[in-house]
């Protein structure tokens, strides 16, 4: 019985890291395809027609996500109600923005929560944050899901970083979150770059020049264009970690404990009054 119930266990964990990579791949693709363009005009490259669909079908591979992860018993009830907590907390940290260049602590939650519940939570946490805090703010246009697909990677990396303890923990979670602000900017450049650099500067988007030429060419406006944003970010969240990291860790976990994340689960037989089958949440 416990062999049986192991390889159902696998299975759906299996079933949920397919969806994680098929959500990713979209994601990837939707950046992406700039670069492997082979026409002659960079007028038809704008997000306003696809974005929507873009966003159609992220919500409901998010859904999926966190369906299998209910069904595998990595998610509970609980769970899911401190995923609610937490996109609505993580969507008030971008309200008080003073308008300081990169000054956006949104991403600070993403990071310890992550570490915490793991790559799944952290992914969905981090496109439920950007979707919220866009309602709330009225930040909402064509580049809303490429910041959630950003946001998204950046919950999902915490939850696959190697283990530590202590100030260690913190320096690992600090240096993660300035690396991963810097490349978040570049991400969200990447979206709007083949149409709104122009058409007649050494940075500019060459519809048919090839990916190397082009990704050269990304990389030169990035670096011109967005440091002035991404390094205040990666210095504010990094700050973040390292001043508050370690009480929010510390609340994240004894939130779990509380919810018993990751207890086994013990189906009683009413006849013996004892357990017959465990399965692992």
């Amino acid at each position: 019985m416990a062999e049986r119930t192991h390889v159902v266990a696998v299975r759906l964990q299996a079933r949920s890291s397919a969806l994680l990579l098929v959500t990713s791949l979209l994601g990837l693709v939707c950046f992406g395809w700039p670069l492997l363009l082979h026409g002659s005009s960079a007028s038809a490259l704008a997000h306003s027609a696809d974005a929507p669909w873009i966003f159609l079908s992220l919500m409901p591979l998010l859904l999926a996500v966190v369906l299998s992860a209910l069904a595998e018993g990595s998610l509970d009830a609980k769970a899911i109600a401190l995923l609610g907590i937490l996109a609505a907390c993580g969507a008030a940290l971008r309200v008080p923005q003073p308008g300081i260049a990169g000054f956006e602590p949104v991403f600070f939650l993403l990071i310890p929560a992550g570490r915490v519940y793991g790559r799944g939570f952290g992914f969905v946490l981090g496109a439920l944050t950007l979707a919220v805090s866009a309602l709330v703010t009225g930040n909402v246009g064509p580049w809303l899901p490429f910041q959630m697909f950003g946001a998204a990677w950046m919950g999902f990396g915490a939850g696959c970083l190697p283990p530590a303890r202590g100030r260690a923990e913190l320096w690992l979670l600090a240096g993660y979150a300035a690396a991963v602000c810097i490349l978040y900017g570049a991400l969200i450049n990447l979206w709007f770059w083949p149409f709104g650099a122009g058409t007649a500067t050494a940075f500019s988007f060459q519809p048919g020049a090839g990916f190397l030429v082009n990704l050269h060419r990304f990389v030169l406006f990035d670096l011109t264009t967005s440091l002035g944003f991404d390094i205040p970010r990666a210095v504010v969240n990094a700050v973040l970690v390292l001043v508050v990291g370690r009480p929010v860790l510390n609340a994240l976990r004894r939130a779990s404990r509380r919810a018993a994340f990751d207890v086994p689960v013990a189906h009683v037989d009413a006849a013996t009054d004892g357990p017959v089958e465990t399965s692992v949440a």
